[in-house]
């Protein structure tokens, strides 16, 4: 196992800590954590700070009997000690090296596997049923995948899910329009581009917002969907199917992930329900 620099230096400060001012003394926060600023190098500590009323000693008399007692010239520079008692540390050229070469001897570059297995669940772009993909949803998507593999490399269980909108009144809406202005597209496969469903998605929407008797159908199909009427259920594959090969086209990789609902269609990316 190769220790990170924190885990070492926070071991090397406990030392320091017991050599100094016995084992008995109890630190409770961190020993060590990352420079808030680089110009004060890449760690910093403040132990000395947090240990001046129970010692009832200044900080910087603290910091600079825990430096006395610091082994670390194989990790570090020489410790400085800054303001009220701040302990500064930058790592050596030396040490970086070595630490390198130890994960480049490792497949899996040093990294360990969680002991506390975890089921974490990853949200991804959530394309929209009838609508072309735009950047937001690649960028969604890649940086999902990216978040799910480092999870999955340190051992968690993952579960990918891309939930998938317009199901409510919106698909609605469009199956309707179709109904009157392409009916073909809700009985056969690849009736329309995808490219023409947004078109008619943009129609459907003004026809919704000026034609009430309209609404009202709209709302009849979603109920229609949602009871599992055959031709909507349909109507819905068909599109979903259809918005599926178009998915594939922008998305080629090994990216996959899940959705809930009804008769779910599986693809590089996603499955669409």
């Amino acid at each position: 196992m190769i220790q990170s620099p924190l885990a070492i230096l926070n071991t090397r400060f406990k030392r320091a800590v017991s050599a100094a001012f016995g084992p008995e003394l109890e630190v409770n926060l961190p020993w060590v954590v990352v420079a808030s600023n680089p110009k004060f190098g890449d760690y910093q500590s403040t132990v000395p700070l947090a240990l001046a009323k129970p010692l009832g000693q200044a900080p910087r008399a603290i910091a600079d009997q825990l430096v006395a007692h610091l082994e670390v010239d194989d990790v570090c520079e020489k410790p400085t000690i800054a303001g009220p008692g701040f302990i500064n540390l930058t790592l050596t050229p030396a040490f970086l090296a070595q630490q390198l070469q130890q994960m480049h001897q490792s497949d899996r570059l040093g990294i360990e596997s969680v002991v506390d297995r975890q089921q974490v669940i990853v949200d991804f772009s959530s394309p929209n049923i009838a609508k072309e993909m735009h950047v937001g949803h690649l960028r969604s998507t890649i940086i999902g995948d990216s978040i799910a593999r480092i999870l999955e490399f340190q051992g968690h269980d993952v579960l990918r899910l891309n939930h998938v909108g317009d199901w409510g009144t919106q698909f609605g809406m469009l199956i309707t329009y179709l109904a009157e202005a392409y009916p073909a597209a809700l009985t056969t496969s690849d009736a329309l581009d995808l490219g023409d469903l947004v078109g008619f998605y943009k129609q459907s929407k003004q026809r919704f917002d000026e034609d009430e008797a309209f609404q009202l159908r709209s709302r009849q199909a979603v109920v229609q969907l949602q009871q599992g009427e055959p031709q909507a259920i349909q109507a819905w594959q068909l599109l979903c199917a259809q918005s599926r090969r178009e998915f594939e086209k922008s998305i080629k990789t090994s990216i996959s992930s899940s959705s809930s609902g009804v008769s779910p269609f599986t693809i590089p990316g996603f499955v669409i329900s």
